[in-house]
């Protein structure tokens, strides 16, 4: 029986190397560092130090340990030979975004990585059930999130890191080449432009209403396992958000909806508007996102942000629905476009919605 569950083993093991290496589109030299950067902890519960054939059995976690810092010095390097005239905040704020946990983790799971964690069956329950909930949850996303409404499992990112080390040292520590592999792996990108438009919900709240003089405080609370945050402003309920997870999700959440609620709530007294467009025969305005840039810049304003809310369907059916925002409208005003089977006709949607908005609120 034993050799027979040996056999297995070495079939699944040689399945996974074969797997993984199409993924990263690299054929490792030495298979060895590959099965290291894949095997959890928990591969040791029923495992001795050393099976039957004194094969040696370790963990990712050195492995780990090294490509946190590997992986942020090849994304530092990249940063800063890109774009010169990055701040040293911007870099750091883009380093983080770029090789975050969050970002790793939705790496792992958008490229299939997850399925190969080796743990012989002796992963907690909870943790299995965590990782496949947020599988879900990512499926449904779009090709950037910055802020997620689900907190990342640790071993997803860990799992991304210690596979870059694995890479690194098979390349006989040559960064460079790391890179060259990584790079795609981790596309998109996230760049300036991207932080820009995907503003920290929390932050965006409290400095909206700052400009209006206005007092936000966060109350966080718990009903039974669940973590709660209620927003009020100037000591009025606005919104709440929740998670099963961490109390800073219920933070984000509730700041999230509590932004919707006060850009429905806001007035848009901004005089005489001048749009000039086309139509088409769906009633959506042609180059409405150029147009919206165009009025903005006019009345001197910040441009416009677009995130996608919804991602939704088969990698070959998959619909988008947009939300663009533009500030300085008496604090700002936020809409929703229309279902659209492509991000760019998705952002041109929301932009329509929202010309259209502000026409008939001001029709003169």
């Amino acid at each position: 029986m034993d050799s027979f569950l040996s056999m297995q083993e070495e079939e699944e093991k040689s399945a996974t190397i074969v797997a993984v290496e199409k993924i990263l589109s690299y054929c490792f030299k030495d298979k060895a560092l590959l099965v290291e950067a894949l095997t959890h902890p928990a591969y040791y519960n029923n495992k001795s130090k050393n099976n039957n054939n004194g094969e040696s059995f370790r963990s990712y976690q050195r492995l780990e340990f090294v490509g946190d810092v590997v992986l942020g010095l090849a994304v530092s390097k990249y940063l800063y030979l890109e774009d010169p005239s990055l701040g040293p905040g911007q870099l750091t704020d883009l380093r983080s975004a770029n090789v975050g946990n969050d970002k790793l983790a939705r790496v792992a799971v958008r490229h299939g990585l997850h399925r190969y964690i080796r743990h012989n069956n002796n992963l907690d329950a909870s943790l299995l059930d965590e990782v496949q909930e947020f599988a879900d949850e990512v499926s449904q996303e779009g090709d950037i999130v910055l802020h997620g409404s689900i907190k990342a499992p640790k071993v997803l990112a860990d799992i991304v890191e210690s596979l870059a080390a694995a890479v690194y040292f098979d390349l006989n520590f040559d960064l460079q080449k790391l890179w060259v592999i990584f790079r795609d792996l981790l596309k998109p990108i996230v760049t300036l432009e991207v932080l820009q438009q995907q503003p920290h919900p929390i932050d965006t709240l409290y400095k909206q209403c700052a400009k209006q003089g206005r007092e936000v405080t966060i109350k966080p609370w718990r009903d039974g396992a669940k973590n709660i945050a209620s927003v009020y402003v100037d000591g009025v309920f606005v919104a709440s958000g929740s998670s099963d997870q961490l109390m800073d999700i219920a933070r984000l959440n509730a700041a999230k909806q509590a932004l919707l609620e006060l850009a429905k709530s806001m007035p848009t007294n901004i005089g005489r508007l001048d749009f000039s467009f086309g139509l088409n025969k769906s009633l959506e305005i042609e180059g409405a996102m150029q147009k919206l840039n165009e009025f903005c810049q006019k009345k001197r304003w910040a441009l416009p942000s677009y995130s996608i809310v919804k991602a939704e369907g088969p990698p070959h059916a998959k619909k988008y629905v947009c939300l663009v925002r533009i500030e300085n409208v008496d604090g700002g005003l936020s809409m929703e476009g229309e279902e659209k089977s492509k991000v760019k006709e998705a952002k041109n949607s929301a932009a329509s919605c929202i010309i259209r908005a502000l026409l008939e609120s001001n029709p003169t």
